[in-house]
């Protein structure tokens, strides 16, 4: 059910009760513990195809990324020079180069910063439409960053960019006084929350 009220104010308290909260969910905390071990013990490389298609695949299949063609998308990545090295590195230009497939007419956005981040979480926040509400809601709630004066439309637009992406995580983060928490964490909270105050039956599916 939609929820009429507006999401509480971040704060620690609240942050640590949706952190509570996904543990207690079996199906997220089983997911992502696979997850885990795939992208960090299993297969932590991106230098063979096969491995490369085993991540891309659960991912796809865990958080309905909507990737339809996941070969195509495992041997763009596999083409990426220094893939591993520039991921160790935190670079970001990573997230629009995997989003960017040539030839399947669209972008993969929301998957290439999951792929991303289930390598290196505390480098690499996921963008999810979830997400992009519930920021959407508390940046315009507070001053905390240049996209606080602009329009819905242009905000997703704006934060399609995700060097400005992850700018707008770090300027929530400090701005609602979270710094002791993870970006992973921050990832948590603003899902579930996303997903709870704003269900996207009730809102155009924002294209990820």
């Amino acid at each position: 059910m939609q929820k009429d009220a507006s999401p509480p104010m971040p704060s620690e308290t609240e942050v640590n009760k949706y952190l509570e909260r996904w543990d207690s969910l079996e199906n997220n905390s089983l997911q992502e513990k696979a997850l885990d071990k795939l992208f960090f013990s299993l297969s932590p490389h991106n230098t063979a195809i096969d491995d490369i298609l085993i991540k891309a695949s659960c991912l796809n299949d865990f958080y309905s990324t909507n990737v339809f063609s996941i070969f195509a998308v495992a041997k763009h990545i596999l083409s990426i020079k220094d893939f591993d090295k520039r991921l160790n590195a935190g670079e970001l230009s990573l997230v629009s180069e995997i989003a960017n497939v040539p030839n399947l007419g669209r972008t993969f956005y929301s998957f290439s910063s999951k792929y991303c981040s289930h390598h290196r979480p505390l480098l690499f926040p996921i963008f999810d439409s979830y997400v992009e509400k519930t920021l959407f809601f508390f940046t315009h709630k507070k001053s905390i960053h240049h996209l606080s004066e602009v329009s819905k439309n242009e905000f997703g637009k704006h934060i399609r960019n995700y060097n400005t992406f992850v700018d707008l995580i770090f300027a929530f983060r400090t701005a609602y006084g979270l710094e002791k928490y993870s970006i992973k964490e921050i990832d948590k909270y603003l899902w579930l929350l996303g997903k709870e105050y704003f269900p996207k039956k009730y809102e155009k599916k924002i294209a990820k």
